[in-house]
């Protein structure tokens, strides 16, 4: 169904189509997926109203989309740009401080772990002065690039009388 569009601005070529139409095959983020689809829609003549309804979203949306699309004409402007967020509320916790944390013995420090876990290092970072969540302290030891293993007993040398133990 094909309407007339009051506003000249929702108007996109051919062109536009076709990219569309590639963008929205090669899509992998949902967020993206309606985006493409709705400026599709509206490309194939459907109202930006009709396009939002069908797409479930408010029709200020469709419009944003729209100019962000006409600037550029590239489905990449549809893609969401990295934010800011909230600020981090432990800056004195870097890579370089757990780090060293890291290469201290549990023993020495008067704990009776042989290894480190994220509760100890925790607990450990607190009597620092530095209180840190268990889950933030395993989202910055991932983000340091650090990887969790359980530790592994290797024997350094076989037993001399090896062959007695197996019953040879």
């Amino acid at each position: 169904m094909r309407r007339h569009d009051p506003f000249p601005e929702t108007q996109l070529d051919d062109a536009d189509r076709k990219r569309l139409t590639a963008a929205l095959a090669a899509a992998r983020e949902a967020r993206v997926y309606r985006r493409l689809e709705a400026l599709l829609l509206v490309t194939e003549g459907h109202s930006v109203a009709e396009a939002a309804r069908r797409c479930r979203v408010d029709r200020s949306s469709v419009h944003r989309w729209l100019a962000q699309y006409r600037t550029e004409h590239e489905a990449t402007a549809l893609i969401d740009r990295p934010r800011s967020g909230r600020p981090r509320r432990h800056p004195r916790l870097t890579p370089r401080r757990l780090a060293a944390a890291l290469a201290r013995d549990p023993r020495r420090c008067g704990y009776q772990a042989t290894s480190w876990t994220v509760p100890l290092l925790a607990h450990d970072l607190a009597a620092k002065g530095i209180a840190v969540s268990p889950r933030t302290l395993r989202r910055r030891l991932h983000e340091a690039g650090y990887r969790w293993k359980r530790p592994r007993y290797v024997y350094v040398e076989r037993a001399a009388h090896l062959v007695q133990k197996k019953g040879a």
